[in-house]
């Protein structure tokens, strides 16, 4: 009854796998994450310049470097910079960690710095207000479902 059958060995899960496509490689490869760090690719040099104001600027943020050794698995072509030949540095951008929990201090600052400036376009345009001819400033939004009639 089951003479068009193949035999069950024959079957097998590389044999019906479809080729693989190719993929533009990363530019900027992402090391392997550790624990209670963040990454992020700080710039070093713009068109063959150094740009000694960002890096100073990031590193009193608190960003570190990263060191080349540790992290084997992105490998560098060249070292672009003789002042970072023990970090990982590609296209004039070096990678750099930083701890999480300052990360999000620095997100809760700016949050509040952007709530704190809002607040003040909201009271200097409501104080232009007339009774005649109020302004409202409002900035809520509504989701409904239904049907829409």
């Amino acid at each position: 009854m089951a003479e068009n059958r193949l035999d069950r060995q024959l079957e097998t899960r590389e044999k019906t796998t479809r080729t693989r496509h190719w993929q533009r490689p990363e530019v900027l490869p992402s090391p392997t994450p550790e624990e209670g760090y963040v990454f992020r690719w700080i710039r070093v040099a713009s068109r063959g310049t150094t740009d000694a104001t960002n890096v100073s600027s990031k590193l009193r943020e608190g960003w570190e470097p990263v060191k080349a050794a540790d992290h084997p698995e992105i490998t560098l072509v060249s070292v672009e910079n003789e002042r970072f030949s023990d970090n990982i540095v590609m296209g004039g951008l070096m990678l750099c960690k930083a701890p999480e929990e300052m990360i999000e201090e620095r997100s809760e600052y700016y949050e509040t710095q952007t709530k704190s400036q809002m607040q003040s376009v909201d009271n200097n345009l409501m104080r232009e207000s007339d009774a005649r001819m109020p302004i409202f400033n409002e900035r809520k939004t509504k989701v409904t479902f239904g049907n829409g009639t």
